[in-house]
């Protein structure tokens, strides 16, 4: 996916209108003609407008090979879902020029670790926002590779709760061999610099001692959906085909 991604200190999005000036929420609709009546009502437009926006989010999670981004596509087809990789998100970072976090981003994807929730959480809200712009009916998301730990789940919570309504997660559930071997095939060809055994290895314990926690987490309060992922890609988007069309 290709991200324009906006200054850091930016807070001026869809996701950040409560700390907007009122004239500068107008481009989103509301066209004052400069009479003093209109300015009592701007707030509560603003507000009825902030709800509409709200992004509905489907946190997507599963090991490494799970093949996430594989129905993620399929979904984004016939659902008009807009599919937010975390994972993209960040090797994108990583290779944007003049990044200041790009090297950072690249020792930890090299080790197999989590990078840190600020800047996750930052490049996912400005692609939600930069996506909302572009088309105010575009606010659903499938947020792939996230939350991968408790920080990650702390850091969204705290920023990202009261902006966005995580309606459920979806878990593709697949044996760690099986994983393994996707990833060992998927690197032959995708370029991917962890897609090697020894990275591959660091990630499979990195997933089941920091993100099933997280699905665990939510299973306790009745948001996950569970996909076997084991089998072909048609018979498991068969079954995310079900689980959606039950959902709406």
């Amino acid at each position: 996916m290709h991200s324009v991604l906006l200054p850091s200190n930016s807070d001026t999005g869809f996701l950040g209108l409560s700390s907007l000036p009122v004239s500068s929420t107008l481009p989103l609709g509301i066209h004052s003609s400069g009479g003093s009546a209109l300015s009592h009502k701007v707030p509560n437009a603003v507000y009825r407008i902030s709800l509409a926006m709200k992004p509905q989010v489907v946190f997507v999670l599963g090991g490494p090979g799970a093949g996430k981004g594989t129905q993620c596509a399929k979904i984004v087809e016939n659902y008009g879902y807009t599919h937010l990789s975390a994972g993209d998100l960040l090797r994108a970072e990583r290779s944007r020029e003049g990044s200041e976090f790009g090297q950072l981003i690249d020792s930890y994807i090299k080790e197999g670790k989590i990078v840190p929730v600020e800047i996750t959480i930052n490049l996912l809200r400005k692609a939600m926002e930069e996506t909302m712009q572009l088309d105010q009916e575009k606010f659903r998301f499938l947020i792939d590779g996230f939350p991968r730990n408790q920080d990650n789940l702390q850091g969204w919570t705290t920023t990202m709760d009261t902006k966005a309504n995580v309606k459920f997660v979806l878990f593709f559930d697949c044996g760690n061999q099986v994983c393994i071997d996707r990833c060992l095939e998927r690197g032959k060809s995708s370029g991917r610099t962890d897609d090697n055994r020894e990275s591959l290895e660091k990630r499979i314990q990195t997933y089941l001692q920091s993100t099933r926690p997280i699905i665990e987490q939510y299973e306790k309060q009745g948001k996950v959906r569970t996909v076997d992922a084991s089998r072909s890609v048609e018979e498991v988007f068969a079954d995310v085909k079900s689980l959606l069309d039950k959902e709406g």
